[in-house]
């Protein structure tokens, strides 16, 4: 059955794999058009998307990490108006190692990574999003600094509640825009990043998140939320 119609506009960056692509496959799923990124071609599972998706589909390369890049993305869609941008980017150390354990360039890695460079993203490409639509970040749960009762993947953990941080700090400085804002906790999926140990299925996860995060189209402001749509704590 193809997709039912839809004139929404995403641009969904970091959709390679994992997470990223589950969502690029739902909004296609949703009707929606979709740019979505992936950072290397010989490594990326979005191209098996295209078949079936009947022209809904572009991809666009860009290594969020290389600011050159990000600005040529800016440059390449200055035409373009979407009703949502979605930054989905992560990658994590060895769990075991703690602070007191990792070196300086694995924790400048992690912290580029996870935390400086989606927001960049955000600050270069938010005036490409229309003034009703969405701005949303893939964060976690683990970025909770109130959750956090046990320790454990520190850098990882740390990584997160930067980028909760910086988007707090970027909805402040816009606290006049109309735009809904999003932190997203997709919960402990299993992919390669998420290990097979995890509790979740993507498809437990991604469209339960797809959800939540339409529900929150016309309401200004900033939201931490899980994907059964309950506030994270901060």
């Amino acid at each position: 059955m193809p997709p039912r119609s839809s004139n929404k506009k995403l641009l969904l960056i970091g959709a390679s794999r994992g997470l990223g692509l589950a969502l690029a496959e739902e909004y296609l799923k949703r009707g929606w058009a979709v740019v979505a990124t992936e950072r290397d071609a010989s490594t990326s599972r979005l191209r098996h998307l295209t078949g079936a998706c009947a022209g809904q589909l572009e991809i666009e390369t860009v290594d969020i990490v290389q600011p050159d890049q990000v600005a040529a993305l800016r440059t390449r869609l200055a035409s373009r108006r979407f009703d949502m941008l979605f930054v989905n980017a992560g990658v994590k150390n060895d769990d075991r190692e703690t602070i007191a354990d990792v070196s300086t360039d694995e924790f400048v890695r992690v912290m580029v990574t996870n935390a400086l460079s989606p927001m960049r993203v955000i600050e270069a490409l938010q005036d490409l999003v229309r003034p009703d639509g969405t701005i949303g970040i893939m964060s976690s749960g683990q970025g909770s600094v109130a959750n956090n009762t046990n320790g454990h993947y520190e850098v990882y953990r740390g990584s997160k509640a930067a980028l909760n941080t910086f988007m707090r700090s970027f909805a402040a400085r816009h606290a006049d825009d109309a735009r809904t804002l999003l932190l997203m906790a997709p919960g402990w999926v299993r992919t390669d990043m998420g290990g097979a140990e995890a509790r979740l299925g993507i498809e437990e996860s991604i469209p339960n998140l797809v959800d939540i995060i339409d529900a929150q189209a016309g309401k200004a402001g900033l939201q931490y939320l899980d994907y059964l749509g309950r506030q994270v704590p901060w």
